[in-house]
C-alpha cells in the first residue's frame, strides 16, 4: 500500500490563523502519494488566499469552494470530489505527526476485509501547538458499534482513515443536523453509520494534534446535547435492543458536558442543559441533578482548593512541548 493515492479532506471555515500549519501538516507525511483537497466552506478571510500558497508550491493542493454549509457538507463536497478509494479528514485546525498515513496505511495492509476504518490516538494542542493532554489511549477495534454508543473513543474528526464505500454505505456526513440547529455531533454519527458494517482498526500512537480551544466550545453547550439526542434517536430507531446503552451513553455525555460547564466557569449553561434533559430524557435528568451534579461539584471544589494551595507553594517551570509536524520536503 505504500505507493497508494490517499486523498485528504480539509474542511475549512474561516481558519486563516491555523490553516497554514495544518497544510504544512499533511504536505510532510512520509507517505507523498497523497490527494490534498481544501474545501472553503465560505470563509470571509484569508483562509483560500492561504490555500492557493499552499497549491503554488505543491501541486498535491487542490482548492474547492462552496456556500458556507457546515463542516459535514464540506466533507462531503470533498470525498465526493476525490479520486482516491483511501480517504483521510483533518479539520482545518488540527495537526498530523508525519508518519500518521503510512501507520495507518500499514494497519489496513495488515486488517482483514471487514475493516473499514483506522483510527489513531490523539494529543490535545492549545492555539499556540503546545500539548495540554496526552491521556487518550483506546484500543477499541473490531466490532465497535457498541462501544460507540457509549461515547466518542475515536475522539474528533480528524484521527480517521476509511474507505470510500465505507463513506457510500454510510451515506457520508450528515448535514441535516446543521438545518435542525443541532451541529456538533457529525463525526460520532459517521463513526457509528460505519461501525453498523464494517469493523475499526487503530494505530496505539498519538498522531493527531487535536486542537482545543475551551471559547469555541463553551456558548455551544445545548446545541451539542442536541445533537447528540439526534444521535441517539437515529441509532435507536435501528438498533431498539441497545436502548439501554444508548441512554447510558447519554447519561454519560450529558455529564461531562455539565462538568466542562462548570469547570470553564459558565454556570449560566448548567439550567438550559438541564432543561433539555428534562422535557426530552427525564430520567436522565433527575439521576444527574441528585447524583452527579452534586459529585461534580464537589470534585471541582476540591480542585480548586488543591489549586490554590499549590499556588502558595514553589511552582516549577513548565515545560512547553510543542506538537511536532516535521519538516517539509
Amino acid at each position: 500500500m505504500n505507493g497508494k493515492l490517499v486523498s485528504v479532506i480539509i474542511p475549512a471555515h474561516n481558519a486563516q490563523d491555523t490553516i497554514d500549519e495544518t497544510l504544512r501538516s499533511v504536505r510532510s507525511q512520509s507517505h507523498r502519494a497523497l490527494e490534498i483537497i481544501v474545501v472553503d466552506d465560505g470563509s470571509r478571510d484569508q483562509t483560500v488566499t492561504i490555500a492557493r500558497h499552499h497549491m503554488e508550491v505543491d501541486p498535491r493542493v487542490r482548492l474547492i469552494q462552496q456556500a458556507n454549509a457546515g463542516v459535514a457538507a464540506a466533507r462531503n463536497t470533498g470525498w465526493q470530489a476525490a479520486q482516491s478509494d483511501l480517504i483521510a479528514f483533518v479539520d482545518a485546525d488540527d495537526l498530523w505527526a508525519p508518519t500518521k498515513i503510512e501507520r495507518q496505511l500499514a494497519a489496513f495492509d495488515r486488517a482483514g476485509e471487514k475493516v473499514g476504518l483506522v483510527y489513531c490516538w490523539y494529543r490535545v494542542i492549545d492555539a499556540q501547538s503546545a500539548v495540554t493532554d496526552d491521556q487518550h489511549r483506546p484500543n477499541w477495534r473490531g466490532d465497535v458499534l457498541e462501544r460507540l454508543f457509549h461515547g466518542n473513543f475515536v475522539g474528533n474528526g480528524s484521527a480517521a482513515l476509511v474507505h470510500r464505500q465505507a463513506l457510500i454505505d454510510a451515506d457520508g456526513f450528515e448535514a441535516g443536523l446543521r438545518e435542525a440547529g443541532a451541529q456538533g455531533c457529525e463525526d460520532i454519527l459517521f463513526y457509528c453509520r460505519v461501525a453498523e458494517t464494517y469493523h475499526f482498526e487503530v494505530v496505539e500512537e498519538p498522531l493527531v494534534g487535536y486542537r482545543y480551544l475551551p471559547g469555541n466550545m463553551s456558548s455551544n453547550m445545548t446545541r451539542m446535547l442536541r445533537s447528540w439526542m439526534l444521535v441517539v434517536d437515529e441509532m435507536l430507531g435501528r438498533h431498539p435492543d441497545a436502548a439501554t446503552t444508548l441512554r447510558e451513553g447519554l447519561h454519560f455525555y450529558s455529564a461531562w458536558l455539565l462538568e466542562r460547564t462548570l469547570r470553564l466557569r459558565h454556570p449560566r449553561y448548567v439550567l438550559p442543559i438541564l432543561s433539555l434533559l428534562l422535557r426530552r430524557h427525564p430520567a436522565i435528568a433527575m439521576r444527574i441533578i441528585a447524583v452527579d451534579l452534586p459529585l461534580i461539584i464537589a470534585h471541582l471544589a476540591k480542585g480548586a482548593a488543591t489549586k490554590l494551595l499549590r499556588g502558595r507553594m514553589p511552582v516549577r517551570p513548565r515545560v512547553t512541548v510543542r506538537f511536532s509536524i516535521g519538516e517539509l520536503k
